[in-house]
């Protein structure tokens, strides 16, 4: 990781931390440290990854957070899951009621859709992805995320984009693109759509749960989802059989 890449994530969960606190966090106090690129590991050998070590601290940072009102009803924090250094970033709206059980996103029946969706064009969350929600808490009963609940946790999402690096993104529904590209435009106005967020390539499609609701969305969906192989593929052509 880049000396560049470090201090933006440091600005990000500092400024996550100074809003918590009300006033200057007593952990961020200070300079800002004089950040250094990583060097390689030698080969051969097993080395601690600096965007795991960052992760861990994001998630750290999500699990004390009480910036907005969800805290005071969540059982856990759902800050996310999947590899490093992912190809494909999957960001959906917010935890549900098992996934405020287990603490990971997308466990539920809408989880078990999103594996299959993934699996269509060769992605999974153990093998290529990584998934995160815009919110990490769960609002009162599975209700659309507030603005203000959005807001506080923006911080979060952007601090983990920096450090996955994720070479393309898939937005699952409405909420998830309209607050990644702040945009009052969702997922029936951008699904399919080839978007850019800061140079990385981004796909919309419907949320898992929608099409259990409403299963004529599928085929819609399914043809976002060969566009998105399509840009993953003339991103990494051999990415299917890695």
């Amino acid at each position: 990781m880049t000396k560049d890449d470090k201090t933006k994530i440091y600005t990000l969960l500092k400024t996550a931390s100074d809003s918590l606190y009300g006033y200057e966090s007593p952990e961020f106090a200070g300079e800002i440290p004089q950040f250094a690129d990583d060097t390689p590991a030698p080969h051969g050998e097993e080395a601690a990854s600096a965007s795991d070590s960052t992760l861990s601290h994001i998630s750290k940072k999500i699990t004390e957070c009480k910036r907005c009102q969800l805290c005071a009803s969540r059982r856990t924090v759902v800050p996310g899951m999947g590899v490093e250094n992912p190809l494909v970033l999957v960001i959906g709206e917010g935890p549900g009621e098992e996934e405020d059980k287990q603490g990971l996103p997308f466990v539920g029946p809408a989880g078990q859709l999103l594996d299959k969706m993934l699996a269509a064009i060769s992605l999974s969350r153990t093998k290529n992805c990584y998934i995160a929600n815009i919110v990490k808490c769960r609002p009162p009963a599975n209700r659309t995320p507030l603005p203000e609940e959005c807001d506080a946790c923006r911080p979060f999402l952007d601090a983990q984009i920096a450090a996955l690096k994720p070479k393309a993104i898939l937005c699952a529904g409405s909420t998830a693109v309209k607050n990644l590209f702040h945009t009052n435009d969702g997922v029936m106005k951008l699904h399919g759509k080839l978007l850019d967020f800061n140079g990385i390539p981004v796909v919309t499609t419907w949320h898992p749960s929608a099409l259990l609701r409403d299963p004529a969305n599928k085929r819609p969906a399914w043809e976002d989802l060969k566009a998105f192989r399509t840009v993953l593929l003339g991103i990494d052509s051999e990415y299917e059989t890695r």
